[in-house]
């Protein structure tokens, strides 16, 4: 070690064997050398230890070896062969240290000769071996020294406790010296006091607002791009009044794309347009404007672009979004001659639909190739990322979709595009995230519509295991019901969508609660119906009636299979699960008006059930209505239950172009199923809302006389009963006059036409 003495190895006795070699290298205890016979001459050693830190294990041949010069007793003690300045050392001086080692010192470099076979290692090899065995096995102790793995304790001169003191008094003056950080603390602790909702008075809350808004005021730019004060600026945000938010909103002009690039700062962009009115809404969205492509690629800025575009953007300012993925012009030339932001047209209505690309290419037949290029390529950088949960992304795909011929190369890309990500493999997110959109929903209905036979079947495997989410979802529910109009193979959509639904166990309680779920919700209940009811206006939207018939259109060139002979298939497989569903649990369908239409449909649409099938279902209908009707809760008092109660008597659906009630084959037959449970309170429902119950029994074919003359003669003993409840009858008016009409409106109708027949 350089500034200490160095001592004059020994010279051994004899000549190492290599057997003493090899256990000097793997044994820390001393070893004697063995005995030779023939003392050698003194061997030279090497002046510095070997680069692994191990003592040297051999010497040099009797031939060439060579007497060791003795040191020179004039020589200063300090001197050595290398000086502090060449080895950069200066933490041991030799005029402090040489002279005041020690009889231990002595002791210890003596000890580590006798450990290495009488050879002595330098100083500074001495240290490197220590260090090396300090990180092998040190640890430490509870007040912060080191422990080696003997157990020995090592002083490093401070504690744990010290040494974290002076970490948090150096962090401490580094947030003192950064710009702000006087105001940026005091702010913090306001927030402390307001997040903290419950525990902080109206008044109180006011007051800090008032003084965190004196702080930030003027300084937001400062605020927002750190990670903690950011937080504060959105705390503010939280609890300001109107003005207070446009101020923020003022002040951040020209920075939200950045901050929306922000991983912090982002969420303050999304409070700023929740939070805020029109005004902030106008100043913030501006700031995207020829700036999309780059935002809705990137990881942080992508979902906020894509939030902002799906709920706070207007009709224009989304079109004006949207027209960036066409082409660099429509995100150049986005703004109005004044310079003011917003769109260069006036009328709301026409921006709007500036974003069609079919009225584009219209106006500009020369763009369609540059453009399609332009958009697909887009389209195709985010399906690679898979970033395809954008809202925007489907609207494109929407436009995109709308202008390709039927067909065309072009056409048959995007529908291998669709089916090749579900494809690869099996994870279909692209067409899961599509079928949750209204923009997404439709492009995967018409590539149901447009696909082969072996298309459909790779699509619809990526819904393998979302069927029931997509039945509750308001968008995701018409590709359900595409796939059930257009796949000829009703095996496959009779077990991966109804069976899906309904499940094969309809014993299990567990399983009947989830089928009554689905069945009395408004749109979950529209895939199981369909097969029975299709596209009928009480079942199906208004807005999606065209949707379905543009697929109806296509289906005509694409599918094979007759619709009524699918339609059958699909009633047939789930007739048995829904007929068991009424049977068990009718009293909870028919509580709710949703539950009446499904019992109706289900058995007067089951045709291809056998009556045995039926009747367990018919007669757990017709139990429910026994009892008092005056009860409160009774299904007499129910409008939807009478309607039900009067289309099973009739034995079919009624037919608007024939003015008749369509039998069901086989005939249902209910009525004789259900005047037994009635008859002893027939005169209370003919004055009941359920009325025309009495009146479609009159009427029945299926009724046998007898049934009929019974109910005629208990209406005739209540007669006064039934004219009080068919109201007054206006005389001497004529039929259109609104006296009447009104006088009509307030009696019960199916009163008077009882009283017409019993008369």
């Amino acid at each position: 070690m350089p500034g200490m003495k160095r001592k004059e190895a020994p010279t051994p006795a004899a000549k190492p064997s290599k057997e003493f070699a090899k256990k000097l290298k793997t044994s820390s205890k001393p070893v004697k050398p063995a005995a030779s016979p023939k003392p050698h001459k003194p061997v030279k050693t090497e002046n510095t230890a070997s680069k692994a830190g191990k003592p040297l294990n051999h010497a040099r041949s009797p031939k060439s070896a060579k007497p060791v010069p003795k040191p020179n007793a004039d020589l200063d003690e300090d001197e050595s062969d290398t000086t502090e300045k060449e080895d950069d050392f200066y933490g041991l001086s030799s005029n402090e240290d040489a002279d005041g080692m020690g009889d231990n010192d002595s002791a210890s470099e003596a000890d580590d000769e006798s450990a290495n076979g009488g050879v002595a290692i330098p100083n500074d090899e001495k240290m490197k071996a220590e260090s090396k065995r300090m990180k092998k096995g040190a640890s430490t102790d509870h007040a912060g020294n080191g422990i080696t793995t003997d157990g020995k304790p090592v002083k490093t001169g401070t504690t744990s406790a010290e040494a974290h003191a002076a970490q948090r008094t150096l962090l401490a003056q580094r947030k003192a010296n950064k710009p702000n950080a006087d105001s940026i603390a005091r702010a913090k602790k306001l927030w402390e006091r307001l997040r903290r909702k419950s525990h902080v008075e109206a008044s109180e809350r006011k007051a800090l607002v008032t003084e965190l808004f004196d702080i930030i005021s003027g300084n937001i730019q400062d605020f927002v791009f750190k990670h903690d004060s950011v937080r504060v600026v959105q705390c503010a945000l939280k609890y300001a009044n109107k003005e207070q938010r446009l101020q923020i909103a003022e002040e951040l002009r020209g920075s939200v794309r950045t901050l929306a690039e922000s991983r912090y700062g982002k969420f303050l962009v999304a409070k700023l347009v929740v939070e805020g009115g029109e005004k902030v809404r106008d100043l913030v969205i501006p700031e995207f404007y020829g700036h999309v492509r780059r935002l809705i690629n990137h990881p942080e800025a992508g979902w906020i672009l894509d939030d902002i575009y799906r709920q706070i953007a207007t009709p224009a300012q989304k079109a004006t979004l949207l027209r960036e993925w066409y082409g660099a012009e429509y995100a150049l030339f986005h703004k109005s001659k004044n310079g003011s932001g917003r769109a260069a047209h006036t009328d709301e209505k026409n921006v709007a639909e500036s974003a069609h690309l079919e009225k584009i290419l219209e106006q500009s037949p020369e763009k369609r190739k540059p453009l399609l290029d332009y958009l697909l390529h887009l389209i195709n950088q985010l399906i690679q990322k898979k970033l395809t949960g954008y809202t925007m992304l489907h609207d494109a795909l929407l436009q995109y979709f709308s202008v390709l011929a039927p067909g065309s190369s072009e056409h048959t890309e995007l529908l291998n595009l669709l089916k090749n990500d579900s494809d690869k493999d099996e994870s279909g997110d692209l067409l899961k995230n599509l079928a949750f959109t209204k923009s997404g929903s439709r492009v995967v209905c018409l590539a149901l519509a447009y696909g082969s036979a072996k298309d459909r079947k790779i699509m619809l495997r990526a819904y393998k295991d979302h069927v029931e989410m997509m039945a509750w979802d308001a968008n995701a529910h018409i590709v359900l019901v595409s796939a059930l109009d257009v796949i000829d193979d009703t095996v496959l959509t009779s077990k991966a969508i109804l069976l899906g639904l309904l499940g094969t166990d309809t014993s299990n309680s567990e399983q009947q609660d989830k089928l009554l779920g689905l069945m009395t919700h408004l749109t979950a209940r529209i895939p199981i119906l369909y097969p029975f009811a299709g596209s009928a206006k009480w079942l199906v939207p208004d807005s999606q009636q065209h949707l379905l018939a543009e697929v109806h259109g296509i289906r005509e060139g694409t599918s094979k299979k007759d619709p009524d002979t699918r339609r059958k298939e699909l009633v047939r497989a789930i007739s048995a699960p829904l007929l068991s569903l009424i049977a068990s649990r009718a009293a909870e369908l028919l509580a709710s008006s949703f539950g009446c239409q499904c019992v109706t449909e289900v058995l007067v649409g089951s045709e291809v059930a056998s009556p045995a099938a039926r009747k367990p279902a018919l007669e757990a209908v017709a139990a429910c209505v026994a009892g008092d009707i005056t009860d409160e809760g009774h299904i007499a008092q129910s409008a939807a239950a009478g309607r039900m109660l009067k289309t099973l008597i009739q034995g079919g659906k009624f037919d608007p172009t024939t003015k008749t009630a369509s039998p069901a084959s086989p005939p249902l037959e209910f009525a004789s199923v259900l005047y037994p449970h009635i008859k002893q309170h027939i005169a209370r429902w003919a004055c009941s809302p359920s009325s025309f119950v009495v009146v479609a029994l009159l009427e029945s074919s299926s009724f046998d006389e007898s049934g009929k003359r019974e109910i005629v003669s208990a209406l005739k003993k209540q007669k006064g009963e039934l004219s009080e409840a068919a109201g007054p009858e206006p005389v001497g008016l004529k039929e259109k006059e609104p006296a009447r009409k009104e006088a009509r409106l307030k009696g019960n109708a199916g009163a008077r036409i009882l009283l017409e027949k019993i008369a």
